[in-house]
């Protein structure tokens, strides 16, 4: 992992990127099936964690389990070999620490591992991404009354917030503007970024970057579909594959 107080190399970055968006597509044509929108809209985040933050002791755990297509790409471009499947299942061999998919668990069984961790004094992060959908299930902030309860600041929580939650705004389905008065509420030492800015990402995502006895939240504001004209901001393309016009322009735009 490099110094994550200077600026990154964003040309490294963006590229490897696009190549990992161009194998999520290819991915999903292949299997006929998958999310595309929601796995580009954590893609950078990813990227950034896997080429810069995350070191052997430490775990990942993607609990908004439908953007998975990102993670598995992620992995086998480290060398892994995960098996396909439309959420994460637990494959600690293959780098999947956790099996996600039913919203909110990923967070719970984070904490208990952030938890364990500091009652053997591990050294260690536990890195979990959630989505702001998943934030309006009720085992989210039972988690996180926890991690303020047993000061887990070794603990990173990124919410991938792209304002959209399955085929319709979150405004419109139940609101979760405030994002950052709730975590804060709840014992968070809570950043917000822009999610597909690399260098922001990675000062925020820097372990020495934080509040002691506070588990940190990096509120990553991001684009659903982010990388392609046709599918970013667009409700519709929460699970669906595109016609062949749509990928002629996809694999143009990611070239």
């Amino acid at each position: 992992m490099g110094n994550t107080n200077q600026l990154v190399d964003i040309s490294h970055l963006t590229e490897k990127a696009k190549k990992i968006r161009r194998e999520v597509l290819n991915t999903a044509l292949n299997v006929k099936d998958g999310h595309i929108a929601p796995a580009y809209s954590c893609l950078d985040i990813l990227v950034i964690l896997y080429e810069k933050i995350i070191e052997p002791e430490d775990k990942f755990i993607l609990s908004k389990g439908h953007g998975c297509l990102g993670f598995y790409e992620i992995l086998k471009d480290k060398g892994f070999k995960p098996t396909y499947s439309g959420h994460p299942d637990l494959d600690e061999k293959q780098g999947i620490f956790c099996t996600t998919g039913s919203l909110g668990h990923g967070l719970s069984i984070g904490v208990g591992m952030a938890l364990a961790r500091k009652l053997v004094r591990k050294r260690g992060w536990i890195y979990v991404l959630i989505g702001d959908g998943e934030c309006q299930e009720g085992m989210v902030w039972e988690s996180m009354n926890l991690a303020k309860k047993f000061k887990l600041d070794n603990l990173v929580v990124i919410v991938d917030n792209n304002n959209l939650q399955a085929l319709d705004s979150i405004q419109n389905i139940l609101d979760e503007t405030n994002l950052r008065e709730k975590f804060n509420s709840f014992g968070g030492f809570t950043l917000e970024i822009d999610g597909h800015n690399f260098n922001e990402l990675s000062l925020a995502l820097n372990p020495e970057k934080i509040a002691k006895d506070k588990p940190k939240i990096i509120i990553a504001k991001t684009i659903k579909g982010k990388g392609l004209s046709f599918m970013e901001n667009n409700p519709s393309w929460h699970s669906r594959l595109p016609n062949e016009e749509q990928i002629k322009t996809a694999f143009e735009e990611l070239s």
